[in-house]
């Protein structure tokens, strides 16, 4: 028995569900495209390796015996698989299914990959999509290492550009957030030097923001503020923005976000006289990979975004 079970061919498999399904041999053998001598000859193949009936002959048609209860059963499970690979064999290959996994910078993240998921997923809402977002050093690693099909950031400085396929991007301009209740949420023309003073929320010392801002003050001949929480929690962020006069520098997109209607954050966008921009990002993908059918559509999507 162990024998026939791991020899099962998905032919007889089809035919064992017909059968239990329809009740007559007749209409099983049209449902899967057979003549009826020929599925008679492959039911009575399965029995005679099983040495037991599957079906028994009633006025009414075929009915289960208990042993083809439970191979039918069973067979039903093997159909339904083979279809639903079938299936996922040509989501596949027409880019409808699969799995694929990009990485951004927080602001082209929101901009651009998540409103070209969400296109994506209208006609192909099986596929499997993970998005990291982490600093342009992490997200270049992990493109070399293969882990990611594609990524929207910077090439550090240490790492080889001629590793990657490289598609221009946009550059990324800095908003300085602060509570509705600040003292100058209301004001227009603000100096940086009106901001030294003030308690700040920022990333990390290299990260591009950091150092848009740091050089934002140098500019004006003033030291980076010296009161900072230092994190790329957004929501650390929002946790000191409420309560404090602080002010956060982060994207354009991340800054709409959480002021738009769908999030309604009570924040507002400090109008600066000297604006602050960040190095540009470029779309980044292995010159070494070839991209599936899926991720092509979506980095496609990205593409025409930008």
């Amino acid at each position: 028995m162990q024998s026939l079970i791991s020899n099962l061919r998905p032919a007889q498999a089809r035919l064992i569900v017909a059968i239990a399904e329809r009740g007559q041999l007749q209409l099983a053998a049209q449902a899967c495209q057979m003549t009826q001598p020929a599925a008679s000859r492959a039911l009575a193949e399965v029995e005679r390796a099983l040495n037991a009936p599957l079906f028994r002959r009633t006025p009414k048609g075929m009915e289960p015996t208990v042993i083809g209860s439970i191979v039918a059963r069973r067979a039903q499970r093997i159909v339904l698989e083979l279809r639903d690979m079938d299936r996922d064999l040509r989501d596949l290959r027409a880019g409808r299914g699969g799995r694929v996994r990009v990485g951004a910078v927080t602001g082209p993240a929101l901009g651009y990959v998540v409103p070209a998921i969400q296109e994506l997923k209208q006609t192909a809402p099986r596929a499997d999509i993970s998005v990291d977002v982490a600093p342009s050093i992490i997200l270049s690693d992990a493109l070399l290492r293969g882990d990611l099909d594609f990524a929207l950031a910077r090439i550090p400085a240490d790492v080889e550009p001629a590793d990657f396929d490289i598609a221009p991007a946009r550059d990324e301009k800095v908003s300085l957030v602060v509570r509705a209740g600040h003292p100058l949420a209301g004001a227009t023309a603000v100096d940086l030097a009106d901001l030294a003073t003030l308690p700040w929320v920022l990333q990390e010392r290299g990260a591009p923001i950091r150092n848009a801002v740091d050089a934002g003050f140098a500019a004006i001949g003033r030291p980076s503020p010296a009161d900072v929480v230092t994190t790329s929690s957004l929501l650390v962020i929002i946790a000191m923005l409420v309560d404090t006069d602080a002010v956060a520098a982060m994207t354009d997109e991340v800054a709409e976000l959480i002021m738009s209607d769908r999030v309604a954050a009570r924040f507002r966008r400090l109008d600066v006289r000297r604006p602050i921009e960040v190095e540009p990002y470029l779309l980044l993908k292995s010159r070494y990979r070839v991209l599936s059918p899926l991720a092509q559509r979506l980095y496609t999507l990205v593409q025409a975004r930008l």
